[in-house]
């Protein structure tokens, strides 16, 4: 009975712990976006250099992933996601430093943090949830989302409505971070020795996965639709501002933009698990991405960038729950899908990287958000391309 009670608990406890890593996956990232502007301001940098604070993560993210699995693979995963938090904390408040060498070395270990957890988590729910891939996905993506959206919304009120300034306004979200880690130490303690074992001398399948074409496509995916969503976080304030609106009001809309896209996060995933093809979805995405970004192109308005922020956030939301869900889906098993998921990230994140900065540079060298916007809708296309030829139904490693 005891057994039993214990058992619960940790799968309980489990599920806690995987929400409160959902929980710190955005915010360390989606805070910097309101308050960029005022960050670039205080410390003098330019706009392309400012989007460095949003493309370094993602560079340590294509480093970190590949390793990640081999490192759960030794360690276990539970302890590897403990270890991510740990260095998440120590990121962001090192971030907050007011210095720029230590805003940058924070930022990389948020990234590096981040990373761990973000490759590990597919993995974990693939192994302790198997037959509930598209649920627990739904789960940790809507709870991801939740965070992210506050955090966008409440960075810049934070920052000037409270009088905090960017540096504590950025340090808030060491908060959940915090929550995370006492709930993974104690998993980490409770954990059996016989599943250390098993997961530490597990065999991997060596570079196989680097030759299969359907997780080339899957990298593609990941990365081009986590361009959008990092170009986004980082400069939708800034065209929102430059069609008119306040910066206070235009973070908020960055918020807006993830709470209305919340239920893609969590219908999504859902609905990817119950059709062989997920085809369809992916096509949906696309004109709402379309709409989205064409709408900013094409109309001032507040009306119309209304509509247009709901669309994207719709698109943002639903693209990235369905990559997640693709990482589980298109593997046979949890060593597969931690290494599809680390060799996704690690392409998918290198893409990735390159948006922000390279979006910040052509307004630049344009001083209008004209070009940047096609850039966007070229990029949405192409995310379309690869999610149609990733929805079919089939397996990582199988070819050939």
């Amino acid at each position: 009975m005891a057994n039993d009670s214990s058992k619960r608990l940790y799968q309980f406890l489990l599920i806690i712990g995987i929400v409160l890593v959902a929980f710190n996956l955005r915010p360390a990232i989606t805070s910097v976006g309101p308050v960029i502007g005022i960050v670039r301001d205080d410390i003098g940098l330019s706009n392309w250099s400012a989007g460095i604070l949003t493309s370094l993560p993602l560079i340590a993210f294509a480093v970190t992933s590949p390793l990640a699995p081999k490192l759960g693979n030794r360690y276990s995963n539970e302890r590897m996601l403990l270890a991510g938090l740990i260095m998440l904390f120590l990121g962001i408040s090192i971030r907050s430093i007011s210095i720029i060498a230590f805003l940058f070395a924070g930022t990389l270990f948020v990234g590096l943090g981040i990373a761990i957890l973000n490759v590990l988590l597919p993995g974990v729910i693939k192994e302790k949830f198997p037959s509930k891939v598209g649920l627990m996905t739904s789960v940790y993506s809507t709870s991801m989302g939740i965070f992210a959206a506050l955090a966008s919304g409440l960075s810049i009120s934070f920052a000037q409505g409270l009088g905090m300034g960017w540096q504590l306004a950025l340090s808030v979200w060491t908060i959940p971070a915090i929550f995370g880690i006492v709930v993974w130490l104690y998993i980490a303690r409770k954990e059996k020795p016989q599943d250390a074992a098993e997961l530490r001398y597990v065999g991997m399948s060596g570079n196989r996965m680097w030759k299969s074409s359907l997780a080339w496509q899957v990298a593609c995916f990941m990365g081009l639709q986590s361009f959008l969503f990092y170009v986004t976080i980082s400069w939708l304030p800034e065209i929102l501002h430059g069609n008119g609106l306040t910066m206070a009001t235009a973070g908020w809309m960055l918020s807006f933009a993830q709470f209305v896209g919340l239920p893609a996060s969590f219908i999504v995933p859902m609905a990817a698990g119950r059709f062989k093809s997920q085809r369809g979805i992916v096509f949906i995405m696309f004109l709402c991405a379309f709409g989205g970004y064409g709408g900013l192109l094409i109309g001032e308005s507040f009306p119309v960038m209304i509509v247009s922020t709901i669309l994207i956030g719709v698109t943002l939301s639903g693209t990235f729950a369905l990559a997640l869900a693709f990482l589980g889906m298109r593997a046979r098993n949890a060593r597969h899908a931690a290494e599809l998921s680390g060799m996704a990230q690690a392409l998918g994140y290198t893409l990735a990287a390159v948006g922000p900065m390279f979006i910040g540079y052509l307004y630049d060298v344009t001083g209008v958000w004209t070009i940047p916007l096609v850039t966007l809708l070229i990029v949405s296309t192409l995310v379309m391309v690869f999610g149609m030829s990733v929805g079919r139904d089939k397996y990582v490693l199988d070819e050939g």
